[in-house]
């Protein structure tokens, strides 16, 4: 089967939980309909074409799984993807979102919801630790000069669904 050609996007997801990483790449093949390998398992060039390599590792904070994919499809977009992944896998599950600030993630929920959230960020032994969940609201001090981080699409208080992120 032909795929499209990969984006040169990387996506860097959070899982709330701990979850087996042969079923973090299974929920992430169902979703995407393609092949999902371990990064760093072997030559890329032997790979079948299509494959979205994917190493998954645990920190810390309260999204402590960390999922990093690389050579993504250019669809479906990262946020819809995310929630399928998240609904798959019965988890919620953090991204960036597209400001430049830190602690501004998307949340994506098993019932394919995505929302902007804040997250305090904290240095620790395999990167930086995500905790203390706040959603991002217009009534948050917070959240009032969101967008001095940049524009976006994912105003405070947006809760969207899956196929409206698509």
């Amino acid at each position: 089967m032909a795929y499209p050609s990969a984006s040169s996007a990387i996506w860097n997801w959070l899982i709330d939980a701990p979850v087996p990483s042969r079923e973090v790449r299974v929920a992430l093949a169902a979703v995407l309909g393609r092949p999902v390998a371990v990064f760093g398992a072997g030559n890329p060039a032997e790979l079948p074409g299509g494959t979205v390599l994917c190493d998954v590792w645990i920190g810390g904070g309260d999204f402590p799984v960390r999922v990093d994919c690389y050579a993504v499809p250019a669809e479906p977009a990262e946020s819809a993807a995310a929630a399928a992944f998240a609904r798959r896998l019965g988890r919620d599950c953090l991204l960036p979102d597209d400001t430049l600030d830190p602690g501004r993630h998307l949340l994506a929920r098993p019932d394919t919801t995505i929302r902007p959230v804040h997250m305090k960020i904290t240095e620790g032994e395999d990167g930086d630790d995500c905790s203390e969940l706040r959603m991002c609201t217009p009534t948050d001090p917070w959240c009032r000069d969101w967008a001095r981080y940049g524009p976006s699409r994912w105003a405070p208080g947006a809760v969207i669904t899956a196929r409206a992120a698509a």
